[in-house]
């Protein structure tokens, strides 16, 4: 097929003026409506704790103790201890750990980390919002691939050894944002075994997608905090989670877990930004899951909705771009995300063609520190909120956009694709 060709079913697809999304992993309204009873749980006579606790005044900073019990398993800490209960978004959490370690320094730093530059490791292609955290604050980001196991941990062991401003490294470790690969068991022992120039280094495991499985072939991950305790590193790890993707994207709870220090150094800056938390959403959630079964138990119904939303990008990718070695793609068993990798130089214009269609992706370079994808051929796809058939004609232009650029680029000559 020539370019003439590829172009003149663009132009057919230009003039159904389409406006879909598959930017961001956002949770389809079928997939809220599951979560629904959450709004009726808690009425204006019954709002109280299991426990017959007020959740309507100040108090509980760390959150209600049947909360905690409940996150406890979530996170897979042992003790409620190791566990404190945030707002909404574990976002939030990150921020202000960062935030704090630079203006007070962590439990176990000498000095604050804001007396001298500092660095954090983010492996790519990684989560966006990590890297504008860094941004944010100034922090120098070091970029580390990625392979099928996670981070190269070659490189991070390298660079973590003999830099002692390098203060943290970036980990979603279940489902990973964009690839939606996990983590060997490897790579979680060298990063809780491995020696830091730093002794106050952070491993921030933003395990956001830790329950978010697509079928009953399941990745299992070791667990970080055990495996640091063993090595002698118990303060490494700070565990992130929220159901933000569990129930409401934009009511939900979240939740960090470490060492007892950690929590309790956490705890102490905690008290002086907020007096007490949202104990009455708490309480939804608590009625809602009853226990972690409870939980697992919702996200089966979630596999259900998104399954094959995800089975028809992979069936379209495979089917327009499998045979003609254009492009790569991560094939998931959860999370919210496929990573596509088209040809080098190719990303921006795919993503440029997608937009002129109708289609809007998440901007080429976002998976990278400062948008910048060396390659320029990283495509994050985000199936989770289209329906079927809108899945179906944005990945069409996705493909057909990606054939289009290579003969452009001069990757392919101008009558090889069929």
């Amino acid at each position: 097929m020539t370019l003439d060709q590829l172009q003149s079913q663009f132009e057919v697809f230009k003039a159904k003026k389409l406006a879909l999304d598959m930017s961001r992993g956002k949770p389809s309204a079928a997939q809220l409506d599951l979560s629904n009873e959450l709004l009726d749980v808690v009425t204006s006579k019954d709002y109280l704790s299991f426990q017959g606790a007020e959740t309507r005044n100040y108090g509980g900073l760390d959150g209600l103790p049947e909360t905690k019990e409940l996150f406890k398993d979530f996170l897979e800490v042992s003790s409620v201890e190791e566990v404190v209960i945030g707002g909404n978004a574990s976002l939030t959490i990150m921020h202000d750990i960062v935030s704090r370690g630079i203006t007070h320094g962590m439990c176990d730093s000498e000095h604050p980390w804001g007396k001298a530059p500092i660095k954090f490791i983010c492996p790519v292609p990684g989560y966006d919002r990590h890297f504008s955290i860094c941004q944010h604050f100034g922090i120098e980001m070091i970029p580390v691939a990625c392979n099928d196991n996670g981070p190269d941990m070659d490189k991070v062991e390298q660079l973590v050894a003999k830099d002692a401003s390098i203060k943290g490294i970036w980990i979603v470790p279940k489902y990973s944002n964009p690839t939606g690969l996990s983590c060997s068991d490897e790579v979680v022992d060298r990063l809780s075994t491995m020696k830091t120039a730093a002794n106050d280094f952070r491993v921030f495991w933003d395990n956001a997608y830790a329950v978010h499985h697509l079928s009953e072939d399941q990745d299992v991950l070791k667990n970080i905090l055990a495996t640091c305790k063993t090595a002698g590193n118990t303060n490494r790890p700070f565990i992130l989670c929220s159901t933000s993707k569990i129930t409401f994207a934009g009511a939900g709870v979240s939740g960090v877990g470490g060492s007892v220090e950690n929590m309790d150094w956490y705890r102490r800056h905690l008290f002086f930004s907020t007096i007490g938390p949202d104990k009455l959403n708490q309480v939804r959630h608590n009625r809602f899951f009853k226990n972690i079964e409870g939980l697992y138990v919702h996200m089966k119904k979630h596999a259900i909705l998104l399954k094959p939303r995800f089975d028809k990008t992979l069936s379209i990718l495979e089917s327009e771009l499998g045979e003609t070695g254009l492009a790569t793609w991560t094939q998931p068993k959860g999370g919210y995300f496929i990573s596509l990798d088209v040809p080098n130089g190719c990303a921006k214009r795919v993503v440029g063609l997608a937009a002129e269609a109708g289609v809007k992706l998440t901007g080429a370079g976002a998976t990278y520190p400062g948008n910048n994808d060396p390659n320029d051929s990283n495509i994050r796809l985000a199936p989770s909120c289209p329906t079927i058939d809108e899945i179906e004609q944005a990945m069409q232009i996705v493909c057909l956009a990606t054939k289009i650029a290579a003969i452009e680029i001069g990757i392919i000559k101008n009558s090889v694709l069929n």
